[in-house]
């Protein structure tokens, strides 16, 4: 199942649910932003939806965001919208016409929520000031979110740049005879650094960069949080396999089970943190049967 997470702003004294979805959408709850203007918001929301600029903004939006959106149905609302015995409610509406922006739960914790578009859209029929409101605060929070993300991803990257030096330190204890060149050795840790990239992305940094030319930094630099996490854990448990003398390509094979475990792992639980960008199928690591050949070594 998605994983859903919720927050709250609060406008003139009024408390609004927000739902941000997998993909990073955020739905507003309208059923609170209705009762700014009535204790039955309900029935607000249905006189919002008889109006025939309503339906004609909510078409446009499904046609352009929902390639499922059902527009004979549609046409057929927009047709009545306006007439006194023209009534429709969220729900309605979202199964008649297979509409996404807009969503309708029941019970006690029920109530509609709307696509942060259309959410404002609703605001501004309600009341313009209490919109600017309602801007302001969910500007506010997505500028905290923002800031506490920036901040757990720098956090997480740090933290990998110090567990990279245990890493390279048990490469230079096993694996680099003191005869080596100080090219030889640049080689290696170039090597180990890349088949920690092979396990975790699929690809060797040099692979990175031909595909991503115009992208400043390099792969690890890209890396999303759960990415980061993984990498901290591989870097520690290759150093483990140096020293006990496993090969390359053991060592491969066995960091790239792992990192798909621990991304599949983290994906799905519950208290995994929340990321900018959600982790998509494309993300988790891929077994490659050539990727020792394909290493920069």
């Amino acid at each position: 199942m998605a994983k859903i997470t919720k927050s709250k702003i609060y406008a003139k004294g009024f408390e609004i649910m927000i739902q941000t979805t997998v993909n990073q959408a955020d739905y507003i709850s309208i059923t609170d932003i209705a009762k700014y203007k009535s204790d039955a918001p309900d029935d607000v929301i249905k006189n919002w939806l008889r109006n025939r600029e309503t339906l004609e903004f909510l078409g446009l939006w499904e046609e352009l965001n929902n390639p499922d959106f059902k527009p004979v149905e549609f046409d057929g609302f927009k047709k009545e919208a306006g007439r006194n015995a023209f009534a429709l409610s969220p729900k309605k509406w979202i199964e008649t016409t297979n509409a996404v922006g807009m969503q309708s739960k029941s019970g006690r914790y029920g109530g509609t929520l709307a696509h942060v578009d259309i959410a404002m859209e609703f605001a501004s029929w309600i009341s313009p000031e209490f919109k600017l409101y309602i801007i302001k605060e969910y500007q506010r929070l997505k500028a905290d979110e923002s800031h506490r993300l920036a901040l757990e991803w720098s956090a997480k990257r740090e933290l990998s740049k110090i567990n990279y030096r245990i890493h390279t330190d048990a490469i230079r204890e096993y694996l680099i005879p003191p005869t080596l060149s100080p090219q030889q050795i640049n080689f290696a840790y170039a090597g180990e650094a890349d088949m920690l990239n092979m396990a975790l992305f699929g690809m060797t940094a040099k692979q990175w960069r031909e595909q991503n030319p115009d992208l400043p930094g390099n792969i690890r630099d890209h890396a999303n949080i759960y990415q980061l996490i993984v990498l901290v854990n591989l870097e520690s448990m290759n150093a483990e396999l140096i020293k006990q003398g496993h090969d390359r390509k053991k060592r491969l094979a066995y960091l790239n089970k792992m990192a798909i475990e621990q991304m599949r792992s983290l994906a799905n639980s519950a208290t995994a943190l929340r990321l900018d960008a959600a982790i998509s199928k494309s993300a988790l690591p891929e077994t490659n049967e050539n990727a020792e050949e394909e290493m920069e070594v």
